[in-house]
Parts: structure tokens; sequence; C-alpha cells
């Protein structure tokens, strides 16, 4: 499929669509709606993932260290009550087993990424505080995205504080991670250092999640992703490492504009899914950077 006949076929969905995809480190290849802001959903894990390991390059915090598991959070909104995750909204039983108990920070960001935990993202930004989630996006130049407050602090939201995202600015957040991991040339938005790169490229390469943008490339294929969804709402953001091709971000952000909608998060899998494929079918034609294949 080519750039147009996609571009035509997004142009009559059903619902937004944006979408960046291009080499690490240029300019995108392709793009449609990609500063219009969607609600981030879990694709603010990255974010709060890029946060932690900055502070641990720090020595701020130790990634090792036990830190114990509850269900009670401050909330962003001043003089809110505490909040709390509700079980049967999350995606991991195994977090919750672990309450009154304690874990690793690296053990509960890695059930954030791949289990997409929203007890253990939670309790991860609870460590390393919105503040500096806010410095990543500073840091990657985003423009528009934000992540204001915890996964269901609904008071936070009440009070118009939320989590959103463009598919620009996830591109250029997973783009500066990978550019760290690869070693493709300087970055411009230098996040973390090579070492902690490589950790969240480890860490999104075992996402299980793989409904979305990996079904739409060839089994097998390397791709460090994380993906989001709400009633509603459905992203996808990645990097992918061909064998035969430069690396190159692809991010697709979707929101319905038809809530009634029950099929809709398949059919925007499936339509996240044919972005992928295309950007795989011209992956040798991306604005070439000079990169590695793969790290």
């Amino acid at each position: 499929m080519t750039w147009q006949r996609l571009d035509a076929e997004l142009a009559t969905a059903s619902r937004t669509v944006s979408v960046c995809v291009g080499r690490l480190g240029a300019a995108p290849a392709y793009t449609r709606l990609p500063d219009v802001g969607h609600y981030a959903a879990s694709t603010m894990k990255l974010a709060v993932l890029t946060a932690l390991h900055r502070a641990a390059e720090a020595g701020a915090l130790d990634l090792d260290a036990p830190v114990p598991v509850h269900n009670a959070f401050d909330s962003a909104a001043a003089g809110a009550p505490r909040f709390a995750c509700t079980r049967r909204y999350d995606n991991d039983d195994v977090v919750w087993e672990r309450i009154g108990a304690t874990a690793p920070l690296r053990w509960l960001a890695e059930r954030m990424i791949v289990k997409s935990s929203n007890l253990a993202t939670n309790l991860v930004l609870a460590h390393v505080g919105l503040p500096a989630v806010a410095r990543v996006w500073d840091l990657v130049g985003a423009r528009h995205s934000v992540t204001g407050r915890g996964i269901e602090d609904f008071a936070a939201r009440d009070a118009g504080i939320t989590n959103e995202v463009t598919a620009a600015d996830l591109a250029a957040l997973l783009s500066a991670i990978a550019r760290g991991a690869t070693a493709a040339g300087p970055c411009d938005a230098p996040v973390v250092g090579p070492d902690a790169s490589r950790r969240m490229l480890d860490v999104l390469f075992r996402q299980e999640h793989r409904e979305d943008l990996a079904a739409g490339l060839p089994p097998g294929t390397r791709i460090a992703h994380k993906n989001g969804w709400v009633h509603g709402v459905r992203h996808g953001a990645g990097v992918v490492f061909p064998d035969d091709a430069p690396p190159y971000a692809v991010v697709a952000c979707t929101t319905t504009t038809d809530p009634a909608d029950e099929r809709g998060d398949d059919d925007a899998c499936r339509l996240i899914a044919r972005i992928s494929a295309t950007a795989w079918t011209r992956r040798h034609e991306l604005t070439p950077t000079g990169a590695p294949a793969a790290p």
C-alpha cells in the first residue's frame, strides 16, 4: 500500500487517526494529524519508564531495592483524597498479589510495560514524581504531550488534569530512547545514557500485547513498543528493527468519534496493524539516517 492509499483509507475512518512514521532522528516520511492530542491511555507509561531510568542513572533511585506494594496514592488534584486502582480494570494479577509485601522497582517497571499493569504504573510514578515525567517530555521536545496524573485519579480528571499524547511526541520519545541504545548518531535530546536506553528497549521488546502494531509485521520482526487503550481509544507506538533496513519509529493514535461502537477496539487494532504493515512495506524508502539495523 502506498502512503496515498493509506491516507485515503484513514480519511474515511470513523475515528480520529494520527500517525507518525520515520527513521530515527530524521524528518518523518509520513504523518497524518501528528500534533492532534489524544487521551494517552497506557502510552503515558513510556514517559514514566523513562523518568524512572533517569532517576536511577542519577543515583536517586535503586531499581533493585524493594519498595512496598500498596494501593493508595496521592491525587494530583489539590486537597483531593487519596485514590486507588480497580483490580478488574488492570491487566496483571501478579502485581496485585504482592499488595502488603514488597517488589523491586525494576520488576514493577517491567510489569508496567509488558503486562501494562496500572497498579505497577502508579507505584512507579509515586517514586519518580510527576515533575520528573514532565521533564522527560521537555527533553524530547514534546510540544503537546503531558502526564498530569496517575491512572484512575478521577478527582484530578474531574479537575481538568489529564494525560495527553500526540503521535509526533511519542515518536520523538521512542526515537530518543532507540538512538541512545543503538548509537545512531548524536541525539538532540539525550534522555538517558546508552546503558539505560538499552535496558528500556529490552523491556519494550518483551511487550506481550501484540494485537496492533506487531500484528502488521512479519512474524519474528523485532519491535520495541507500547500500546494503550480505553473505551474509544487505541494507540500503538514503537520502533521497528528490520534485518534489512535501519530502524524506524511508527506511531498511530486513534480516538473514536462513535462512543457506541462496540467493535471499535477490534477495528482500531486492525487499522493500526495496516498502518504498521504499510510502514513495513516502505521501510527501504524512508529517509535514511545511517543508523545500524539493530542494537
